[in-house]
């Protein structure tokens, strides 16, 4: 299975690629309007970026919970060969076209290694290391096949998957458990809320009061957490969370989160 790191951005090893690669509009997310393959200007030539640390107070919000799953320095240094496109420039087109088919493979590769992580997994789990090593060669394919790789077909097959561990790991939790998969929950009340082992895939959380909830062996997979107010909420267990999710939401201390994630600095 892949190293947890290497699901991980390392921005040290990547060629600013989310700084360039992504378009993005002015709104409350984004200073400024960027299109697509076209540097930020806050993009410096070392490829790190010259507001890193005040990103949230000069409004660019949007790029603190962005997160590439490790995809930046695969393509950076594997995919590339370590060659910059800056210093390359033949390389920018195809490169700029590499990055969102990889950051899928990347993304689908960390659901995989979290499911298969889970002791409930074990009826699944020669299916899930399966397709955990067909998504890694997909990632170590040439410049040339991986720019023109449909996802979709095989982001139908891991989901499938994906919500077949969820179940076995939802099971342990006793009595009914709350199915509210893509439901509008933008700005419930949801204070002290019993969701555990609750089905929130793709739910939007937008603004929701979960103050003190219950979120333990909750699926959260694609859930929308912008502005939920998770203080006091216990997170611990919850299954298919990720950091980009925390960094969206609003928290603090008494917080309860899984070992592998952190408090963001601006709870």
């Amino acid at each position: 299975m892949p190293a947890t790191s290497s699901l991980r951005a390392d921005c040290e090893n990547c060629f600013g690629l989310c700084c360039v690669v992504p378009a993005f509009a002015a709104s409350a997310d984004f200073a400024i309007t960027k299109p697509a393959g076209q540097a930020c200007p806050n993009l410096l030539a070392d490829s790190r970026c010259g507001i890193h640390d005040k990103l949230r107070k000069t409004g660019f919000t949007g790029c603190t919970v962005y997160d590439c799953f490790g995809a930046g320095q695969k393509v950076s240094q594997v995919t590339f060969d370590g060659e910059d496109w800056r210093k390359a420039p033949k390389t920018a087109r195809s490169m700029f076209a590499v990055f969102p088919v990889m950051r899928d493979l990347q993304e689908l590769l960390y659901y995989l290694t979290e499911a298969a992580a889970l002791p409930t997994s074990a009826p699944i789990r020669g299916d899930l290391t399966e397709l955990i090593d067909q998504t890694e060669r997909m990632t170590l394919e040439k410049p040339d096949v991986l720019r023109k790789l449909d996802v979709h077909p095989h982001r139908g097959g891991v989901n499938g998957l994906l919500l077949r561990a969820s179940e076995l790991a939802r099971a342990e939790v006793p009595g009914k458990k709350k199915d509210r998969r893509g439901a509008d929950l933008i700005g419930a009340k949801l204070k002290s809320a019993n969701l555990r082992g609750a089905l929130l895939r793709g739910a939007y959380l937008i603004g929701a009061d979960l103050r003190g909830a219950d979120l333990r062996q909750a699926d959260v997979i694609g859930a929308d957490l912008r502005d939920a107010d998770l203080r006091g909420a216990d997170l611990r267990g919850a299954l298919f969370l990720i950091q980009s999710q925390l960094d969206a939401a609003k928290g603090d201390a008494t917080t309860k989160l899984p070992e592998s994630l952190s408090h963001p600095a601006h709870w």
